[in-house]
């Protein structure tokens, strides 16, 4: 996650995007442990999880990939969370991972609404900017699982990147302006993909494997 061209000028936005970032570092620096990487590869995944949808979106809209060291702050709050997760108790971290899904929520929002707002800045068309919010969202946890070995967790578990791309249709097409709306979508997003967590809404899907 990257700031620069972000139009809201709430506070709470910014505390918000703060928790995402805290969010996604764990997630990836839990992930690090799960598959008993050493240290250096729980700081790489934290930080590949928290930033990675960022640098891919500056490269497709565009912006330098140079200004993520711009983003001192939150570079250091990754640092700073991944070193946390390493040492945490294991009954702690457990403890995380069940508010894991909430707070995933409020990066997926946070970000989302944030690579739409690059996209629409730079003027473009609403395809783009839809594709902005989905690999800010989404992007740093994809990679976070290919270089863990698994499959994308976006990508099979419980409905997801729509909620991204649905932050930046919103976006795109110029529905949601103000602080205000963009605060109420920032929400919205957050409880549509707390429901697909808790009712298990799926997209369909279709299989090549043999039922057993």
């Amino acid at each position: 996650m990257e700031r620069g061209c972000l139009t809201l000028d709430l506070e709470v936005f910014e505390l918000f995007s703060i928790i995402g970032t805290i969010a996604f570092a764990m997630s990836g620096a839990v992930v690090a442990m799960e598959e008993k990487y050493d240290i250096l590869g729980v700081f790489i995944l934290a930080l590949v999880t928290a930033f990675g949808g960022g640098v891919i979106r500056n490269v497709l809209i565009g912006i330098p990939v140079a200004t993520l060291w711009n983003q001192g702050l939150f570079l250091k709050i990754g640092v700073i969370a991944a070193a946390v997760a390493f040492i945490l108790p294991l009954k702690w971290i457990r403890h995380w991972r069940r508010m894991e899904a909430f707070f995933d929520a409020i990066g997926l929002s946070a970000f989302a609404i944030q690579g739409a707002l690059y996209a629409t800045h730079m003027n473009h068309p609403v395809t783009v900017v839809m594709v902005a919010a989905c690999l800010t969202g989404m992007g740093g946890g994809m990679i976070r699982d290919l270089l863990a070995g698994r499959k994308p967790l976006v990508l099979h578990d419980e409905i997801y990147a729509v909620w991204a791309m649905l932050a930046g249709l919103v976006i795109g097409l110029g529905w949601f302006i103000s602080s205000i709306e963009l605060l109420a979508l920032f929400f919205i997003v957050i409880i549509l993909r707390m429901f697909s967590v808790y009712y298990k809404w799926k997209l369909p899907r279709r299989t090549l494997q043999k039922m057993n």
